[in-house]
């Protein structure tokens, strides 16, 4: 995807999903219109009250840009993609190598590849609209989680979708895009959760047989003293550099979301 069709997405997503984080925004805008009537010009008289209006107003839209970072691991593909990379470092045998800050970085930018059809949509129904004055706050937050809906209707389970129904005592919805957000996301990130163990499992098993390999040469050569990790983590690291492990395992996470 050309970095033209990702440039309004990308310089946009972290508004975007502030604006339209669990549809927290149109609930605080009922709060706001609710703040004036709630005074207290008892305590600090009716100047001072008018004067701290606009600092609550402050205070509520930092609180709701806070809640950006889970919805980024809720709603999106971070989840999955953080906890493959966690399981190539793992299963090289390198459990600090690459650093986190790497990871992270790296898990963001294919999120916002993997996510960028899903941002271009809520961008020309929910975002530009709200700015041009066509829709309201409310109305702009309803538009906008309705993509984010769908993206995660396409990826979740029926099993969990039972599971997180079940939990909450409501009877099971007919199909996932009628399920409400509280029951859609948890059970997204089950789904989430399932698909990254069920790669981890896939990406061990190369290099589970090199260690097994090379622990069963130091036995027949009588080396049981060598720990094997000294051996295998080279050929293990030789083995991921030919086959251009990365590049596999990126193409491999991208392409299971288009």
């Amino acid at each position: 995807m050309g970095a033209r069709s990702l440039s309004g997405p990308g310089l946009r997503a972290v508004l975007v999903l502030s604006l339209l984080v669990l549809q927290g925004a149109s609930q605080a805008q009922g709060l706001l219109d609710a703040l004036p009537a709630v005074s207290n010009r008892e305590l600090m008289g009716a100047d001072s009250a008018q004067q701290m209006t606009p600092y609550i107003r402050t205070l509520i839209g930092l609180s709701l840009i806070s809640l950006v970072p889970a919805a980024l691991m809720a709603m999106t593909s971070f989840t999955r993609i953080i906890i493959t990379l966690s399981f190539v470092r793992h299963a090289l045998g390198l459990p600090e190598t690459p650093p986190n800050a790497v990871l992270i970085t790296l898990a963001m930018f294919l999120t916002l590849f993997t996510m960028a059809p899903t941002l271009e949509k809520v961008e020309r129904t929910a975002y530009t609209p709200f700015v041009e004055g066509k829709l309201n706050l409310r109305q702009a937050a309803e538009a906008g989680v309705q993509p984010f809906k769908d993206f995660m209707a396409r990826h979740v389970r029926d099993q969990d979708l039972d599971l997180v129904a079940s939990m909450v005592r409501k009877p099971s919805p007919d199909k996932a895009e009628s399920a409400d957000l509280y029951q859609l996301v948890p059970a997204f990130m089950l789904s989430e959760l399932r698909v990254a163990f069920s790669v981890g499992f896939v990406i061990f098993l190369p290099f589970l047989l090199i260690d097994l390999i090379v622990s069963a040469v130091l036995m027949s050569l009588g080396m049981m003293m060598m720990p094997p990790i000294t051996v295998s983590l080279p050929l293990k690291l030789l083995l991921f550099v030919l086959i251009d492990g990365w590049g596999l395992i990126l193409r491999a996470i991208v392409g299971s979301y288009q």
